[in-house]
């Protein structure tokens, strides 16, 4: 393959690889010409990025398995006029399947130890255990999410910390020097403002996939509360004249 080609798009327009190199040294120069202040800070937006990267890709596994998992669960249930063994219903990697297990459980209890025997005699107790089963899987898929705002909220404040420390650092020269070095005080803050960018660049992704993972959340978490009703529905048509 011609080397040119790696240059080329569709539209057969060029990028210039050349200049892609260029700024790549000229970021790698930055950096390396950064105090030890700024340094600190690019590490720290760093181990921020890492972390953050790493938990937006688990929360997307998890979320794409979550919509899979729960399309089947419904179907399956759906297609049952009864009230199906959850052992019976998927591989467990839906919440619903963890919601609908609950509400199961306490109705098998209740028709065991009923009076008489054989009934379901409240259909409270039995949404209220998928309601509270509901809750913990909603904290469940919360975990970390704590950590994303914090990284939208807080790595800007940080790269702006090591922007403020280097413009310092850089005029502190500049009046020790004299007025005629502006020039060569010039680097210094071009290479200030460094830290900034990496805050904004951390920050963004952090943001954007907080918002999507929350709403998320509070879909799974309305489909949850309409199956336990949609439970307590067929439990009502199977088991009539319950008590409360």
């Amino acid at each position: 393959m011609p080397v040119g080609a790696f240059d080329r798009l569709s539209e057969g327009e060029t990028i210039p690889l050349s200049a892609f190199w260029l700024f790549a040294g000229q970021l790698n120069t930055l950096i390396e010409q950064t105090g030890w202040v700024a340094r600190i800070v690019l590490g720290m937006l760093l181990a921020f990025s890492l972390f953050s990267w790493a938990l937006i890709l688990q929360k997307l596994g998890m979320f794409s398995r979550i919509k899979r998992q729960t399309s089947l669960f419904l179907r399956i249930f759906r297609a049952n006029r009864t009230l199906p063994d959850p052992k019976q219903m998927g591989g467990g990697d839906s919440p619903l399947e963890t919601v609908y297990s609950a509400g199961f459980r306490e109705i098998e209890s209740q028709v065991r130890t009923g009076n008489p025997p054989g009934k379901v005699t409240s259909i409270n107790a039995v949404t209220v255990s998928m309601q509270l089963a509901a809750s913990d899987e909603v904290r469940r898929v919360e975990r970390y999410m704590p950590w994303l705002a914090t990284t939208g909220s807080v790595t800007p404040f940080i790269g702006l910390f090591g922007t403020v420390w280097g413009v310092m650092d850089a005029f502190t020269g500049l009046g020790t020097a004299g007025a005629e070095s502006l020039r060569a005080v010039a680097p210094g803050i071009a290479e200030a403002l460094i830290t900034t960018a990496a805050g904004l660049f951390t920050a963004v992704p952090a943001v954007i996939a907080y918002n999507h993972f929350l709403h998320d959340i509070r879909d799974l978490s309305a489909r949850m509360d309409s199956f336990a009703l949609e439970v307590s529905a067929v439990v009502e048509k199977i088991y009539p004249g319950h008590r409360g």
